[in-house]
């Protein structure tokens, strides 16, 4: 799977603007936050950020930085969606636990002989639930958590589609 497609299935889960009282983001646009957005060099708006400038904002703050390429297409996207959602070295910490390696928050020659080792519906149902029990334990659970399984479970769908 290639960028453009990841980035389709992922902006179905993200939506437009939002300013929630209960996220911890603040502001965000396309799922992207003010801090990520400014850190990118974005300067607008945030109401108003383009689609094509989320776009390239996922390219290279989140599927550049996680290498989400380097996998087999339904690990790299299952990655590049949990690294939006979560941060990647959080992303890369659920891929390692779900290959039962150190989990670090590094991907070097253990993490990746381990995944190669792992039929790769085995790597991703361990790697979405570690992502659900993680969720279960953050404070805003009550406020987003409803949303974060609907996410999951449209993860769960792609990576039926995927295997």
């Amino acid at each position: 799977m290639d960028f453009d497609e990841a980035f389709e299935r992922l902006i179905g889960h993200e939506g437009g603007f939002v300013d929630h009282p209960d996220d911890p983001g603040d502001a965000t646009n396309w799922g992207i936050t003010e801090r990520v957005a400014r850190e990118q060099g974005y300067t607008g708006q945030m109401r108003d950020m383009p689609r094509s400038t989320a776009r390239e904002i996922y390219r290279r703050a989140y599927w550049q930085r996680a290498r989400a390429d380097q996998y087999d297409p339904a690990i790299g996207f299952q990655l590049f969606d949990a690294a939006v959602n979560h941060s990647i070295g959080t992303a890369i910490r659920f891929l390692q636990r779900a290959v039962g390696v150190a989990d670090d928050g590094a991907v070097g020659p253990v993490t990746l002989q381990a995944i190669a080792a792992m039929p790769v519906p085995d790597v991703l149902a361990r790697f979405n639930a570690e992502r659900l029990e993680f969720y279960t334990e953050l404070s805003t659970w009550p406020s987003f958590g409803k949303g974060w399984v609907r996410r999951v479970a449209g993860n769960l769908r792609y990576q039926a589609e995927d295997a």
